[in-house]
């Protein structure tokens, strides 16, 4: 059948086509609000652009032939039925309004939140030495973080952070080259990744199922290794992998690990849950057939939840415990389990949100600096959902509870 058939076949059930004499009909058009055609089948002809113009048998012409096949007879019954099925298209509408003015205002609410975050951070010990004093850690990673939002290099960089200072943001200049030097600091790796938990608390809310995935980020540095099957020397560029666990609804990243790029998947997996279960109630996770192991689908349900993993070809639930059961569920019940399993598409979302916004490589060079570039990407993104959230849900992005907070959150709101 048809493009052209189906929509007269559409016509059919759906319009009312009235017989003007035993040659002509009158169709409605669809498109065209109280535009009526006239079709005479025995010539073949219709009044609408598509026939006239084109030269194509329409679908008015077609509607008209399904209809005369079935007209009923003297005693009602009726010549031909056809049963059609309509699935309705799910359409899911954007708050346009909230959506432009968080855009519009982002940069400007970012830096206040982005200092709301790092304003507590505490000061390590340090031997009194001569000479100008190192910057303050909340300082040095505020400007980590809105260098990798801005997207410049260090010294374009360095107006945006003369601005931040003349608002309060840091507790004094930084050169804008001084933020490279900072990216390369070690201690301040779990700093950035305790961060990343915390600026997605105040959804916490709203968040109670959460997808789980791995994804690279390119550099600038390769390295070399040899193929002992083909006896030569070859070149790859190497990348950094980020474990992520982000909520479903928001997509907002609740925990991240940064390990080596050959780490497995499964194994990180119950860090991920652990960190997010600190400030978030778990519901359930979905995740890859990566994920699926007796282990962690026990640490779900020691939350009170459940895991929707993807299973194998050849798994056969033969292990035992809640993955027999699990899977014993996905065979009988495929398309329940698959309801909640496809959620897992949303942490693809993130990573895709991340990386083209904030860019799918690192330009960093040392190894600490490159893991430091892509948490201040994932901080950055969190920091832009709750912006996008606050005016989408009206949730205040809270950190710290006290007055100062609340100050803060005020200034944020205006």
């Amino acid at each position: 059948m048809t493009p052209r058939e189906e929509r007269g076949l559409v016509i059919a059930a759906l319009c009312k086509l009235n017989r003007v004499n035993n040659d002509e009909w009158l169709v409605p058009s669809q498109s065209r609000g109280e535009t009526i055609y006239r079709v005479n089948p025995a010539t073949q002809s219709c009044t609408c652009p598509d026939h006239l113009e084109a030269g194509h048998k329409c679908k008015h012409l077609f509607a008209v032939e399904i209809v005369m096949k079935r007209e009923t007879r003297p005693d009602g019954t009726v010549i031909e039925t056809k049963s059609i099925t309509f699935i309705e298209k799910k359409a899911f509408k954007q708050n346009w309004p909230a959506y432009n003015l968080a855009q519009t205002t982002e940069k400007s609410r970012f830096q206040t939140l982005l200092n709301d975050l790092c304003r507590t951070l505490p000061e390590p010990q340090r031997p009194p030495t001569r000479g100008p004093k190192p910057h303050l850690v909340r300082d040095a990673i505020f400007a980590m973080v809105f260098k990798v939002y801005c997207g410049f290099s260090s010294r374009r960089f360095h107006t945006d952070l003369q601005e931040a200072f003349q608002r309060g943001h840091t507790t004094r200049p930084i050169p804008g080259m001084k933020v490279t030097s900072f990216h390369e600091n070690e201690d301040y790796t779990l700093i950035l990744i305790d961060l990343i938990a915390r600026s997605a608390a105040p959804l916490a809310a709203v968040e109670t199922e959460f997808a789980v995935d791995s994804t690279g980020f390119s550099t600038s540095r390769f390295e070399r290794w040899f193929d002992e099957k083909y006896g030569v020397t070859k070149r790859t560029c190497m990348w950094v992998k980020a474990h992520v666990a982000c909520g479903v609804k928001t997509n907002v990243v609740t925990a991240v690990r940064i390990l080596e790029k050959v780490s497995g998947d499964s194994p990180q997996f119950k860090p991920l849950l652990d960190e997010t279960a600190k400030r978030f109630t778990v519901d359930e996770f979905s995740a890859d057939a990566a994920y699926a192991s007796n282990a962690n689908f026990e640490a779900v349900a020691n939350y009170g939840g459940k895991l929707y993993a993807m299973f194998k070809s050849n798994t056969t639930g033969g292990i035992g415990g809640l993955f027999e059961k699990m899977f014993h569920y996905f065979q009988w019940q495929r398309d329940e389990y698959l309801g909640h399993y496809h959620k897992r598409s949303n942490v693809e979302s993130t990573f895709s949100a991340i990386k083209r916004v904030f860019g799918d490589s690192v330009r960093s060079k040392t190894d600490a600096a490159m893991k430091n570039e892509v948490l201040c990407k994932i901080l950055a993104h969190n920091i832009c959902c709750l912006i996008h959230e606050q005016e989408e849900l009206g949730i205040a992005p809270i950190f710290w509870k006290d007055e100062a907070c609340n100050e803060l959150r005020a200034v944020a709101t205006n």
